[in-house]
This record gives structure tokens, C-alpha cells and sequence, in this order.
């Protein structure tokens, strides 16, 4: 194994990279347990917070394509804004730290029906791209003169290619199809199962009535935890501080609190941060007797720092 697939130690670890935060800062909104959320526009607050403080920054800003929560731009304002925001991620990631962007599609009139955003960014962002990501998510709505529309892309971005974060271990498919086979006297496939692959496989967040996810929430483009949880636990460590700009539903906020790993997100509409607040609270109240069962209070030590 190389020294890039292999657990690296955090550089952001410790109270004090978090108390430098919460001075640049203030009071957040919404404070659940190692989860804070802030409310206002991420250009704004990213700005006021210090260099290298966030080991991961896992994020799916508007696409641009006239939902209610984003005022649609043209097409070169909406790159020249993503290019802004990500210059500020940048910024504030840690040396060995990743960005994974989740980004839709958009209409190029006279050129595309369906470009992957991503891919008019890739030259305009300061990152090191390592891999596309797609994922895959079953259902979805008809198409009638294209193959129906199925998976998003991610991009799996770092600052440094030769040291980066990538726990292999901790996200591993136990489903493999000859666990038991061996080559010269050597089982073929790791213990702990195969490596997940570029494309990812877990259904949407679906709505409607007798079809809800149990994850539902209000908000109207919320990703699935399972998405989330994998990014998290393959590219930070535990104690890690990761940025979302864009909470939303507060899917990263939910998979950190899972992982043991503190979070901070932004978020301009104030409705949507009580979604997730509320949504955070639920977790937090259905876990800590199971926690407090295996002794692992790191909620209260965290609050303390």
C-alpha cells in the first residue's frame, strides 16, 4: 500500500484550530453537539476564517437551474461565482486535506443538452483533481429522446497529490463474490472486502406519499447520508474539522456526528438551517443512549473545546 492510500495524520486536529474558528465567527445558529451552522452568504463567512483550518470540505452548491433557493445567474456569472467560492476553500483546507464537489448539469443552448458543471470548472478551480466519482442512484425522472437521467458526479479534489487523506480500510464493500480465494497460498481479496470503485451505488432521497425515505426532510435537494458517510470516513480522520457552504438538509453535518468528526456548515436561508438543527437534535437524542452504552461520550468532551 502507498503512502497516499494509508490513514495520514491529521493536521487539524486539536481544540485550538476550532476555538480560531469560533473567534472569526461568533455565535452560530444552530449548535448540536460538534455540528455548528452559520447563517449568511459562504463568500462572506469563509473569508473571515483562518488558513489550513479544515481537513475535507464535502459540498453540492445551487446548480444554477431556477430551483427556489438560488437566483439563477448566466452561465458565465454562475462559473466566475464558483470559481470565487472555491478559490476560499482552497484557502482554508488543510495541506494534506480534500474538496469533493457535487455539481448537476446545465443546458449550453446551441452546444448541450446536459453538460456535467463540473466540467466547466475543472481548469478554473486551484485543486488537483484525483478522480471523478459517479454516482448512481436508480429512480429518477423519464426521458422520452435520451436515455433517462441516473447519476451525479462528484470530483475528488486535494492540494497536495502526494499527501492526501484516503482511508481505503474504513470504506471497503464487505460484498465480495470469493472471499475465500487464494493465490498461492494468499487470499486474493483483503479481509475487510474490495476497494467500492469509482461508482457509487445508493438510492435517492425520494419524497411523496408512501414512498418517503426515512431520511426525508423539507428541504427540496437533500442527499442521502450514505453518499456523505463514505466521503467522510475515506478522506478525514477522526476529530477532523470538515466545511459544507452549502448545508441545505445538513446531510454532512449528520455523517460527521456519525464519524466523530466536527462540522461546520453555512447556510443562507435561515428555514433551512432550523431543518437541519431539528434534524440533528433527532440524531443526536436516538444515539447517545447507545454511545453512552459503549462509553463513548465525545460529544460532551467536544463541546468543552
Amino acid at each position: 500500500m502507498s503512502n497516499v492510500a494509508s490513514v495520514q495524520s491529521s493536521t487539524v486536529a486539536g481544540p485550538q484550530p476550532l476555538r480560531d474558528v469560533d473567534a472569526a465567527l461568533g455565535e452560530p445558529v444552530a449548535n448540536v453537539a460538534q455540528a455548528r451552522i452559520y447563517l449568511g452568504d459562504c463568500l462572506d463567512l469563509m473569508s473571515k476564517l483562518p488558513d489550513a483550518a479544515f481537513a475535507l470540505t464535502v459540498t453540492s452548491p445551487p446548480y444554477n437551474i431556477g430551483k427556489s433557493y438560488e437566483m439563477p445567474m448566466a452561465i458565465s456569472e454562475y462559473l466566475d461565482w464558483c470559481e470565487k467560492w472555491i478559490a476560499e476553500v482552497y484557502r482554508v483546507t488543510a495541506p494534506n486535506g480534500a474538496f469533493w464537489l457535487n455539481l448537476g448539469y446545465l443546458e449550453m443552448p446551441g452546444r448541450a443538452k446536459a453538460l456535467p458543471i463540473a466540467y466547466m470548472l475543472w481548469d478554473r478551480i486551484p485543486f488537483y483533481i484525483i478522480q471523478e466519482i459517479v454516482w448512481h442512484y436508480g429512480a429518477g425522472v423519464a426521458a422520452k429522446r435520451s436515455f433517462s437521467p441516473r447519476n451525479e458526479k462528484f470530483l475528488w479534489c486535494v492540494k497536495n497529490p502526494e499527501d492526501y487523506v484516503f482511508n481505503l480500510d474504513a470504506v471497503r464493500d464487505p460484498d465480495v463474490k470469493y472471499p475465500n480465494q487464494k493465490k498461492n497460498g494468499k487470499l486474493k481479496c483483503n479481509p475487510l472486502g474490495k476497494n467500492p470503485s469509482d461508482v457509487w451505488l445508493f438510492p435517492k432521497v425520494t419524497s411523496g406519499t408512501n414512498r418517503a425515505s426515512k431520511e426525508r426532510t423539507p428541504h427540496p435537494a437533500q442527499f442521502p447520508v450514505a453518499v456523505i458517510d463514505r466521503i467522510v470516513k475515506a478522506c478525514s480522520n477522526a476529530n477532523d474539522m470538515v466545511l459544507d457552504p452549502f448545508m441545505g438538509s445538513g446531510s454532512t453535518a449528520e455523517a460527521c456526528l456519525a464519524n466523530n468528526r466536527v462540522s461546520l456548515g453555512m447556510e443562507i436561508r435561515e428555514d433551512y438551517i432550523r431543518i437541519a438543527e431539528r434534524r440533528l437534535q433527532s440524531f443526536v437524542k436516538s444515539t447517545q443512549s447507545a454511545r453512552a452504552q459503549l462509553h463513548i461520550p465525545f460529544w460532551k468532551d467536544l463541546e468543552q473545546l
